[in-house]
């Protein structure tokens, strides 16, 4: 029976990212209308780990905006992980905030983040089209920091910012240099603060890549991520018939996913199994 992954994320610092990423609506370039704060309270982020245990999740991700970590940032990644490892057993930590050095990674995986999570969003080609103000040169590097440090790579990307089918496949490419252990596929959702075209990524595209990615990485989970809904709407579980293994459950960071009840009985009606565990 195939199982299915669930992870769940928490938005522990949102928004007034100094970055100009074309496809964010946590840039400050962008203006979005999304809730600002520096720092979410550490109770909240418990609680809302508590809630992705309940929810089946096996994997939770404490994402913050910006650009990469800095001293305070790591310090306040590694309170959360400590604050959630007391409170909830075998739970998955992963960490997204943005580019990271070794030592810094080595100081979060002392405080049981056992995986990190940095996209390359799109092909190294394509990638000054969608942000000027770093390069995807230290997105790659950051992946391979990862990996050297012993943390698990969850790396991934965003399908529908204007890309070629050539920069998809050399996205993909460079997927398969990097072999992550998770690879989050992502498809845009527009959003009229955005300066990217406000359209919907082609559902059977979406299905076509995400078989791709799967038959090329087939040691690697396959996460659909943001977007999911409003991609493939109440068509969403298809995805696993072309090679998905994992999903984001609840909210996103600054966008309203499923209610995760919903998706469990989705997944359980098709006879999949929901892992109990990320090993």
């Amino acid at each position: 029976m195939k199982k299915i992954y669930l992870c769940a994320i928490s938005n522990i610092s949102s928004g007034n990212c100094s970055e100009d990423c074309s496809f964010c609506t946590q840039s400050a370039y962008n203006n979005a209308d999304i809730k600002k704060y520096k720092e979410k309270d550490i109770n909240t982020i418990v609680n809302e780990a508590l809630l992705a245990k309940q929810n089946r999740a096996t994997g939770f991700c404490l994402v913050s905006a910006g650009k990469g970590l800095n001293d305070k940032k790591v310090e306040f990644v590694c309170k959360a992980a400590l604050a959630v490892s007391s409170k909830v057993n075998d739970l998955n930590l992963i960490a997204c905030n943005g580019t990271a050095t070794k030592e810094q990674l080595k100081e979060l995986k002392k405080c049981g983040i056992k995986s990190y999570n940095h996209n390359l969003e799109t092909s190294k080609e394509y990638y000054p089209n969608i942000c000027s103000t770093h390069s995807w040169d230290e997105r790659y590097k950051t992946c391979l920091n990862i990996k050297e440090v012993g943390l698990k790579l969850c790396a991934g990307g965003i399908f529908g910012l204007g890309e070629s089918e050539n920069d998809r496949e050399s996205f993909l490419n460079s997927l398969k240099e990097l072999s992550p252990n998770s690879i989050p596929l992502n498809f845009f959702h527009p959003n009229p603060a955005l300066p990217l075209e406000n359209k919907i990524f082609d559902m059977q595209q979406a299905l076509h890549w995400i078989e791709k990615v799967s038959l090329a990485l087939p040691n690697s989970r396959i996460m659909v991520a943001g977007g999911r809904e409003i991609t493939f709407k109440d068509k969403w579980p298809e995805i696993f018939k072309y090679g998905a293994n994992s999903i984001v459950i609840g909210n996103y960071l600054t966008t309203k996913g499923n209610q995760a009840k919903e998706d469990i009985k989705a997944i359980t009606a098709l006879g999949y199994e929901i892992a109990d565990s990320c090993k």
